[in-house]
């Protein structure tokens, strides 16, 4: 399984930021309201930055637990390990592309009037879920970097913390 690069992330964050914000300039020139940034974005994103960094915690300290060898620690099942993995990956890119789109709208707010409340509160919105997207993106490193495998065991050979269970 490949690693997540931050240059490809960032470049998704970069290149949503900028389509996004050229959308909504392009949306308004129509004479069209922009949509609203919804509230539940930004709660949303920070739900599954919990999730990411709350099971990344949970596997190290089953993984350290077994390496130190403690009464009835149990080994990882690497394919448990895999899919927390994957489902960090698939976070961390959707909500770079996210984080990017509200981005984009946010400072696309921010150039425009922003005396008026509403986009006021549109603006505050974007930020918070570009921030979110920043953390859901954190919290994936962190769990990727927990569940590496050690060095020398890449063919899944060997009865190291995630050895098999049965």
């Amino acid at each position: 399984m490949n690693q997540l690069r931050i240059g490809t992330l960032a470049g998704l964050f970069a290149a949503a930021t900028g389509l996004s914000w050229a959308g909504a300039g392009l949306w308004e020139s129509f004479g069209n309201t922009p949509p609203a940034v919804p509230l539940f974005s930004p709660v949303i994103l920070g739900l599954i930055a919990a999730v990411l960094f709350v099971t990344g915690l949970s596997l190290r300290s089953r993984l350290r637990a077994w390496r130190e060898r403690r009464p009835g620690a149990r080994p990882v099942d690497r394919l448990m390990a895999a899919r927390a993995v994957v489902f960090g990956q698939a976070s961390a890119l959707v909500s770079s592309i996210a984080a990017g789109c509200y981005g984009g709208f946010g400072v696309f707010l921010v150039m425009e009037r922003l005396d008026v409340p509403n986009r006021r509160d549109q603006a505050i919105y974007a930020g918070l879920a570009v921030l979110a997207g920043a953390a859901v993106v954190a919290a994936a490193l962190f769990l990727e970097r927990v569940c590496r495998l050690p060095e020398g065991d890449e063919n899944g050979e060997g009865n190291g913390p995630m050895g098999s269970t049965a």
